[in-house]
């Protein structure tokens, strides 16, 4: 678990902390973005999981792993927003089947849905 490193990308800086603090407590190492663009710039580390939320300004969720993809085509992804699995999938926004964690999430289920991803 040391190794894996977790690239957390949220637009609400609540949300973000509480996130980035959970998953360090976990064991794992985060970096963390406030956006798309922003997250960019840490695409030389060598992320094992991309949590991204879908919705932020600027960049969406999507585009983001779409250039992250490119860069590393192992990426791990999990996906996260406000909005419900069947609205973002029945808009066209994520694939059925995509890894997915509904805001607001608990600190067992961000760590159960992280090792999921993780080992999948």
């Amino acid at each position: 678990m040391p190794s894996e490193i977790v690239l957390v990308v949220e637009d609400e800086e609540r949300v973000r902390n509480f996130t980035v603090e959970t998953l360090r407590e976990l064991g794992y190492t985060v970096l963390h973005a406030g956006s798309g663009p922003e997250a960019m710039v840490e695409r030389g580390q060598d992320i094992t999981l991309l949590f991204t939320d879908i919705v932020m300004p600027g960049m969406t969720g999507r585009q983001l792993v779409d250039q992250a993809a490119a860069l590393r085509s192992d990426l791990k992804v999990l996906y996260t927003t406000g909005y419900t699995r069947n609205a973002v999938v029945h808009n066209g926004v994520l694939d059925p089947g995509t890894n997915f964690l509904a805001k607001p999430f608990g600190i067992d289920q961000l760590a159960v849905k992280i090792r999921e991803v993780l080992d999948a």
